[in-house]
Parts: structure tokens; sequence; C-alpha cells
């Protein structure tokens, strides 16, 4: 779901400031789950780390915060005043202390007062009585059920809404029912297309009476996070709307659809401008639904289907594109069709919105020509929701035909079809970097420090070069990220803080930009935050989407890092070991682990280094293989150190590191040999880029009891060989693998090569052949006279070494 994210971030004193650096605070968890709007409440806010909270920072309008109160490192109050017109819903909020920002948690603002579970209340025979139009909250243990009872009249609509996965604590899959006094089930529900694991029952009560409403675990599960906020009452609860959708700023006619007393009709004023939540509320006299119906808005003019349409003959008329269709698949087995004109080489998106805004219909699309012909379908595409691309053959009238993958049908299979031509677009986020966490998906900086995240821009149909920007940070605060190449979508960003930065914290924003001036592409941020995941395969149940980036200024952390820039490049099939400093406060020892923040395109590195306890440096080890783009890059690692009783993170300068292509390829012969003997394995050299002095080689990946003394060359050898001498015990067979580990000197730091490759044969020594009988004489052959000697072939070393070789190989021989 998506929060409105503008900052309404209330500065409050607290009681309590940590008098030293202390660790990001964690929060855990906001009590009560609810409030009524137009009223009054404690919030309490339990988590770790809280001892020095300075602001609660909330994502919407409507709440006022004061007199935050610090209990204890575990636990702050805070008063909370909820304006008469806040939305209704799920809010945002975070905990901003001097160390840091906590998690986003989310608690949620009702219309209905609130009444408190009470046990005992596990017994159908002895329920907690409660009135009709209120609020429950409660929690459900281990096997736990609780029952509430109510008076109802005859021809009353009464439904049970409940708020439980949605609360984002845990895993709780609730069941909901209602019951007359007989405990005969009038209505039960489980999971819905509308809320998800969520369940909502309603029924229109038969006669007076007593009926109950029963609330479990769907497994009879739980546990004391499986909180709950149960709505009980006479409010109207559509579980869909038609259309599903409408243009900005236009008045449309709606139906309710679903609701047990029947449809309801209304007309709705929507915003001239999109706000980042929208939904409808249905509401009548009786009340107003606790949760909204997804509604789409947009640009574009809705078309609504008439009936029958079920055959191209008498398909819908859609006029021009673009066009949002809108309808519903009434019954099993109906097929709805729209029909409408294109012209050769138009290109439109085509999304069918069904799943997306809580509709039950897994939609199947077909698109035909005007003598229907075939072509393009699709089933799922975003979840079962369909979607394609389409690009018109010729000027034509096409047909659209919609309809339930499975033929399934109802009053609430409604669907709306989005009809787009092709527009570039870039939404922003920040990559999640670990499984059920936040970790790293907000900037906080210390003062005087540094601290960096990634930067993921997803580009829809347009290419080239971008310029990331973040506004509205903290007073002292900057930040730095190099252009986005057109082949990477993520890079880092930078945020340093000054030393004199003001402690304080802000909701603001990420952009970015074309950097042709003329190519205005909108962009957007949108993260999308997992607060209930969970088995089977890591499912991922309950979400928050927020489209602001928590910042804040922190106190100062007792320790900085900062990368040693390299001198020399990273060559292509090279490495290098990247020196890392630690600057550290006066008394501060602790280990500091390094990261990498991010590695450039074809570039890997050690997961991790340390500086070890009270040392000041390590070395990160990294490689680039042959593909890795050729140009300079800044590189950012992060540092992370426990301070107090949690962690505190910081982040490097942004350093050069160029690539390059490497000084020196190497091509390598295979050799073979027996074992106990040796051999030449024999190597000719290029030089791409001349270097200074003498470049040093050695022979990586021999087996066992193999050896070969470290080369030396320069850049006028053409060639070289390794001396193998093998023992009487060498692995026999062949083994691959092997290759040069050239290092040479550049700018007086090494550059190292690993280059070429080859293999070694061993063999098992041939036995001795058995002696010769002697040959009788045969007659003296008489000597011809001496020739002329020929002048003397100069050889090269390559060829002087094989020689070399051979005269061994034949002394052997002859040995034998």
């Amino acid at each position: 779901m998506r929060i409105r994210a503008y900052m309404i971030a209330f500065s409050v004193v607290a009681s309590a400031v940590a008098p030293a650096p202390a660790a990001a605070p964690s929060l855990g968890n906001v009590m009560p789950r609810g409030v009524q709007r137009g009223t009054e409440a404690v919030l309490v806010f339990d988590g770790a780390r809280l001892k020095d909270a300075q602001e609660i920072l909330f994502y919407g309008p409507g709440l006022t915060a004061k007199d935050l109160k610090v209990v204890n490192d575990n636990q702050v109050k805070v008063n909370v005043t909820v304006a008469a017109d806040c939305r209704l819903g799920e809010h945002a909020v975070r905990i901003r202390t001097a160390s840091g920002i906590s998690e986003l948690r989310t608690f949620f603002v009702g219309a209905l007062p609130v009444v408190a579970e009470k046990e005992p209340n596990n017994e159908f025979a002895s329920p907690q009585k409660i009135p009709l139009n209120v609020t429950v909250t409660g929690v459900i243990d281990n096997e736990d059920v609780d029952y509430f009872a109510f008076e109802g009249k005859k021809g009353q609509r009464v439904t049970a809404e409940i708020e439980a996965m949605r609360l984002g604590n845990t895993l709780f899959d609730p069941y909901v029912a209602i019951l007359n006094g007989k405990r005969f089930e009038l209505a039960v529900s489980d999971d819905t297309p509308l809320l998800g694991q969520d369940a909502v029952a309603s029924v229109v009560l038969p006669e007076d009476g007593t009926y109950v409403v029963q609330v479990r675990d769907s497994a009879y599960g739980g546990n004391g996070a499986c909180y709950y906020r149960l709505h009980v009452g006479t409010f109207p609860r559509p579980t869909a709307v038609l259309p599903a959708g409408g243009k900005l700023g236009d008045k449309v006619e709606v139906r309710y659809l679903g609701d047990p007393a029947g449809e309801q009709r209304a007309t709705v004023q929507l915003p001239a401008v999109a706000p980042d939540k929208f939904g409808l509320f249905p509401q009548d006299e009786r009340g107003t639904s606790p949760s909204p119906l997804p509604f789409r808005l947009s640009d574009l003019r809705n078309v609504m289907e008439v009936e029958p349409n079920n055959d191209f003959a008498k398909a819908t008329p859609a006029g021009d594109l673009p066009v949002a269709l809108n309808g519903v698949i009434e019954k099993p087995g109906d097929v709805d069709c729209f029909r409408f004109r294109m012209k050769k080489g138009d290109t439109y998106d085509y999304h069918c919105y069904a799943r997306r805004i809580g509709s039950p219909l897994d939609s199947f699309m077909v698109l035909y020509n005007s003598k229907g012909g075939g072509l393009i379908a699709n089933d799922d595409a975003v979840g079962p929701d369909s979607y394609f691309r389409f690009t018109a053959p010729a000027d034509d009238e096409y047909l659209l035909q919609i309809r339930d993958h499975l033929n399934g049908g109802g009053p609430t299979y409604v669907y709306r079809i989005e009809i787009t031509p092709v527009k570039p677009s870039m939404t922003l986020s920040i990559p999640k970097v670990g499984l059920y966490s936040q970790e790293r998906q907000m900037v906080a900086v210390p003062r005087g420090n540094r601290f960096a995240v990634l930067v993921n821009v997803a580009r829809t149909e347009f290419g080239g070069e971008l310029v990331l920007g973040a506004d509205k940070l903290p007073k002292g605060m900057t930040a730095f990220a190099e252009n986005m190449m057109p082949y990477v979508d993520t890079v880092p960003m930078v945020f340093e803080a000054a030393a004199d930065a003001p402690v304080a914290g802000n909701l603001g924003g990420l952009s970015a930009k074309h950097v042709d001036p003329k190519l205005n592409i909108p962009s957007h941020f949108n993260q999308t935050l997992e607060l209930v995941t969970g088995p089977p395969g890591n499912s991922v149940y309950w979400t928050n989407s927020a489209d602001k980036v928590a910042y804040a200024v922190t106190e100062e952390a007792p320790f900085k890092i900062r990368i040693v820039e390299p001198k020399a490049p990273l060559v292509h099939n090279g490495s290098m070991n990247l020196k890392i400093v630690a600057e550290r406060k006066k008394g501060y020892n602790e280990p500091i682990t390094i990261i990498a923040l991010y590695n450039p395109p074809g570039v890997g590195s050690v997961g991790s280094a340390v500086i070890p306890a009270g040392q000041t440096e390590t070395l990160y080890s990294m490689n680039a293989n042959g593909g890795a783009p050729v140009r300079t890059w800044k590189y950012v690692v992060l540092g992370v150190a426990t301070v107090g009783n949690g962690p505190i993170w910081v982040a490097s300068q942004p350093a050069n590191l160029e690539i390059a292509p490497p000084f020196v390829t190497v091509t390598m012969e295979r050799a073979a040999a027996e074992q106990g003997k040796g051999v030449d394995l024999f190597c000719k050299m290029q030089v791409q880029k001349p270097f200074a002095g003498e470049a040093k080689v050695q022979l990586i990946g021999l087996p066992p009891k193999v050896a070969a003394p470290e080369v030396k060359v320069t850049k006028d050898s053409k060639e070289f060989a390794f001396k193998l001498t093998l023992d009487k015990a060498s692995p026999v067979g062949v083994h691959k693998n092997l290759f040069c580990q050239l290092v040479l000197t550049h700018a007086g730091e090494p550059v190292v090569h690993n280059i070429g490759s080859s293999e070694l044969r061993i063999d098992v020594p041939l036995p001795a052949k058995p002696a010769e009988a002697a040959k009788p004489a045969t007659a003296a052959k008489q000597p011809e006279p001496p020739k002329a000697a020929a002048p003397a072939k100069r050889l090269t070393r390559l060829e002087q070494l094989r020689k070399e070789q051979e005269e061994r190989e034949k002394a052997a021989g002859a040995t034998k």
C-alpha cells in the first residue's frame, strides 16, 4: 500500500538524552495498534536503543505529537492528537533519536470508538458483550478463540472486518465468523481478494436477537504478537466499485458492489492532482467502511461496458485511444468485448487491473483484428493480472476480449483496462540488503562523517545518462552521486554531514533527470518496505510503500573510515588489495567490519574485511573480469562497528577506482612430463602498455609436489619459460587451470595480472627397455668428402630453451 509521505515531523523535547554516542534505534511495535480520529491518545513505542529519542516522524497529515517521554532504553511514550479529518486507515511512523532513525512501522486510524478485548472470552457460551459500531482491539494467543456478543435487529446489515495481517506485526492469518444464538454460522471469512489474508464477514440479520462474532487464527495458531482490530457495526461494506477508476478532476458516478444490503450508488469528486495514496471509503447514514476500495486515478477517458457485449458483433465501442475500459465479468462464462480503431504503427500498453485493485478476477485478455484473427493474448503478467504491448500492423478496427482464466465470474469481478501510449518514465528506490529487514533503507549521517546508500533507477522506454539528486536534506547535510551511465541501473550516493550540522531529521526525496535538458522525463521515488514475511519461500504478506526518504544528522560517531585512493588501475582479469584506514576517537577500539556498498559491472570483491580491534587499517581484495567497462568509477565502502549496545554505520569518501585493460597478455603452451623429471612450460608475452622495471611472474595452479621458480620479465620481453620440477610422487593426470600471475609496478604501486591459461600432463615413467642383441658387422662405408659448414643460425631464447629441453630428453633416453 502507498502512503503519502510528506513530512509531518513534530519536534518534541525528550525527557532523557544519552550523554554519549549510542547505536541506531530499533522500533518493534507501536501500541495501541490504532486510534479513533478526532481523539487524543498515548502511543507507546517499543524497541531498543531509544533512550536518546528526540522526534516522531509521521508519514501523512492529521497527526500531531507532543510530550515525548523516554520511559527507558526500550520504550518511548508520546501524546498524539488525531485530527477529525485525518485519513482513515494505515499510517506510517518512525522514531528519530540522536543516534539514528528507526525502522518504519505502522498504526491505524479508525472512525469508530475503541473497545479493548477482555479475557476470558474464549467460550461461545460466555462471550464478551459489545455494542455495535465499535472497534475491538485484542490479541490471539496459541489456539486462542475470542467471542464477542452483540444485540441485533431483523434487517440490520452487520459487518465484522478485521485488521490483523495488515497491522504488520507478524504472520497472523485471521478467521472471522458471525453466528446466531444457536451457533449457526451466518457468514464466515478467511482470505479475501480485497483484504488479502484479512477477513470480512457481512450479513443481513434474519431476526432480532443476540449474535456472536468469532475471531481466531485460521489454523488455530497464534502468539502474543497476533494483535487485531475488529470493526463490528452497521457501516456499508461493499467489496468492489465500478468503475474502478476515473479521470483526475472529474465527478464520477460509481456503483458499490458486494454489500449484502444491496448495490449502492454515489457521486464522487476526484482530486485534480493525484495523491500518493487514494481510495474510496463508502459511507451512508449508518457509518463509513473501515478500509478503502482501491480506485485508479489517471488522465484517461472512461468507457463503461454495455451488456450484452459477449461477442464481436455486440462489442462495446470505445472510440479513440488512449482510453480506460471498465466492466465486470458478471457470472461464470461471461465474456466482455470492446472495439476501437488503431492506425498502422501505433503502439500501446494494455494493462488490466483486477487483482491489483482487490477483484477476484483472474483476467485473460486477447486482441483480435476486424476479421476475428487473434493477434496477441496474455494471462498472468503482473501477478494474476494481464498485460501486453501491441503495435498495430495496419489501419484497422481491433477487438479486445476479456474473461476469467477459469471462466469464473460474479457480481464483484470488476476490471479496468488502461490502454496507454508508451511513455518514458523512471522510478527510484533504495535496494533491499537483507531478508526480513529494513537495514540501511534510511539515511542517518553522524556529524562530521559520511553514510551511503545505493540508488536504483528503473527506466522505462528510454536510455542515456542520468543526473541524481536529493532534496529536503537536513541543514548541514550534502549528497553526491556520479552520473548514472546508460548501462547501469544502480549507483552509490554518499551523504556527508558537517561537523557543526544540527542534530535533526527530515523526510525528503530522491530524484533523477536526463542529462539532455530537452528530455523532461518524470521520475518518482517509491520504496517498498516489507513488514510481514514468512514461509513458504520467504513469501511477502504485507508491505508499506513510502515516497520519501528518512534523513537525519546524528551525534558524532567514534570512528571514520577512508579509502587510500589507488594510483594504479585495476586491470582486466587482475586483482587489487584496496587499503582502508580508520580514524578512531581516543579510547574507541572496537573491530570495524568493512563491506563494499556496490561493485561496478565486472568487478568483484570479498564479502567483508575487518579492521581488528585497536588497529587502524585493513586490505580489501577486489578483482575485475575481462568485460568490466574501461573507465574511472567512484568506489565506496561501508564500515560498521558496535557503539554502546548496537551498530553504527559510516561510509568512506567516494574514491576513484580506475578499470583498465591489462598491460601485458600471455599465451601459454601446454607441458607434459614424467614423474620425477623436469620440463619447461613456454610462454609468449605481448606488452600492451609499456611499464618500468622488472615484473615478477609466478605460475599459479600447480598440482602438489610440482614446483616452478618465479620468472622476471621486462617491457622488452617477448617470451619466457617456467622450469618445472616434478617429484616422483607428483599426481598423475592432466592438471588444468594453470595461469600466470604477473605483478608489475605502476605509479609506485603493484598491478596484479592473472593472465594466460595452460595445463600440465604428468605421466608415469615408462619401464626400462631390455638390452638388444649385438648386430653382425657390416662392410665399412667409405666416408664422404666433407661439406662446407653452413653458417650457424642464431637461436631465440625460446628456441634455445626448447633445444636444451630436447637434449635433456635425449640424454634421459640414452640412459634408459
